[in-house]
């Protein structure tokens, strides 16, 4: 056999290797599988996080920072199929999708088919950067550790003299893990943990279909310490408490209700299990405030809402939110039923449980970048996406010792949120606010 007979072998023998190899696959977490489920145009189960650069971004560097960043974590190049028992993920091998600049209000439905089948995106606006993630894929803090690798390479490639002290990779330390903490943390228990209550919906005259109104609020992070401290609580308890109060002072105008606010409140369980997934890894606890005579305190408020979550968050509670959603997962009768069936189960249980909330406050941290990319960085944000009974949700993150409170609603008043900001300044706390002009259109 000549050289060109054994190439053309060898080439053959390589494509027919290449077309046996089968993509990778993998489980929906136990969080992931209600996504694909309940998502629709109007319930999209996608939240967007945010960071502002010094400068406008170029899309042609972004794309090409997506390109190269994307072939390491596997866990955002999956695409969502269909099974007999359940949904699962596939290797996506179509090429990354294609950076826009924004086109549509956060947290949009993601229409797979137009996106490269993958399950999130990437766009910009001036010096804004914006990615979207349907949370099947995972929770804030795995879209974290995805936006800020994208961000470096970004940077990396927009000002190259960073290449002197920075490597053209992904950051060391980095966990790629795409473990089920779910599952591997599950312990046998039969508590139920949830509450059926239903709670007060915020209804009102909304905003037209396919917009949201953004606010984002900026907080020096010392003074709102200061500010939390003279009641006694955590920050985030504290923005808890004072968005439970101002929807008790703005919306049901300190009036008794038959129906309790309760504020969801998601809970990273990484810290707690030592987990470094980068699957969704969080629990749902509800701060719970019924207002049985007229005419509370903020501080009454404050201590109520705080005792409720400081009771909530504790290991054993949190295994037991753990536990109980997994064991619903193991059971064998339900693990045999098909897929449409379990759809339909799943729909039930979900609206029973959003009847019995009022909005959601996410909390996603402190938000940390290393120091040569930091000086090109302003601020981050997350934008939360609204649920059923939900038309209002908060979202925050803190970077560079400035927190962002971002309220997110398709109502068309605004007087919780001016509440929120003017009590939060009279508690000697600075306040910056700006809108995405919704409201002035």
């Amino acid at each position: 056999m000549g050289n060109k007979e054994k190439k053309v072998a060898e080439s053959r023998i390589a494509k027919k290797k290449l077309k046996n190899v089968q993509p990778a696959w993998d489980k929906l977490d136990n969080t992931a599988n209600l996504f694909p489920v309940i998502a629709n145009e109007d319930m999209t189960n996608v939240y967007r996080i945010s960071v502002t650069l010094s400068e406008e971004v170029d899309r042609v560097v972004l794309q090409e920072a997506l390109n190269r960043v994307l072939p390491q974590f596997l866990i955002f190049r999956m695409r969502l199929r269909m099974g007999f028992f359940w949904y699962y993920f596939e290797e996506n091998t179509r090429p990354a999708p294609i950076v826009r600049e924004e086109y549509s209000s956060p947290g949009a439905y993601i229409d797979k088919s137009r996106n490269n089948h993958y399950m999130f995106r990437v766009t910009y606006y001036k010096c804004r950067i914006n990615l979207e993630v349907f949370h099947a894929l995972t929770d804030g803090a795995g879209g974290i550790i995805f936006l800020k690798e994208l961000i470096y390479q970004y940077l990396r490639l927009k000002h190259p003299e960073i290449m002197k002290t920075e490597k053209d990779k992904i950051s060391s330390g980095i966990f790629l893990d795409k473990e089920d903490s779910y599952v591997k943390n599950f312990k046998k228990s039969h508590e139920k943990v949830y509450k059926s209550e239903r709670a007060l919906c915020l209804t009102g005259e909304k905003l037209p279909k396919g917009e949201m109104g953004v606010v984002h609020g900026y907080f020096p992070v010392d003074q709102l310490k200061a500010a939390a401290k003279k009641y006694g609580v955590t920050i985030n308890q504290y923005l808890v408490g004072m968005f439970v109060y101002c929807i008790y002072k703005e919306y049901l105008k300190e009036q008794p209700s038959k129906l309790p606010i309760s504020c969801c409140v998601p809970v990273n369980l990484r810290p707690y299990y030592d987990s470094h997934t980068m699957k969704n890894f969080f629990a749902m606890v509800s701060a719970n405030f019924k207002p049985e005579k007229e005419q509370y305190s903020l501080v009454e408020v404050m201590d109520i809402v705080s005792a409720d979550l400081k009771r909530q968050i504790t290991p054993e509670n949190l295994n037991n939110i753990l536990s109980y959603n997994v064991s619903n997962e193991k059971n064998w009768i339900l693990r045999a039923v098909p897929l449409f069936i379990k759809s339909l189960a799943l729909k039930f249980v979900y609206g029973t449980s959003a009847r019995a909330t009022s909005a959601t406050v996410t909390n996603i941290g402190n938000i940390e970048l290393k120091e040569p990319y930091r000086r090109y960085v302003e601020h981050f944000y997350t934008t939360l996406s609204m649920s059923k009974g939900q038309n209002i949700k908060g979202g925050i993150c803190s970077y560079n010792g400035t927190l962002v409170f971002t309220f997110s609603s398709v109502l068309l008043d605004l007087s919780i949120q001016k509440r929120f900001f003017q009590l939060i300044a009279k508690d000697g706390v600075s306040v910056a606010v700006e809108s995405n002009g919704v409201y002035y259109e």
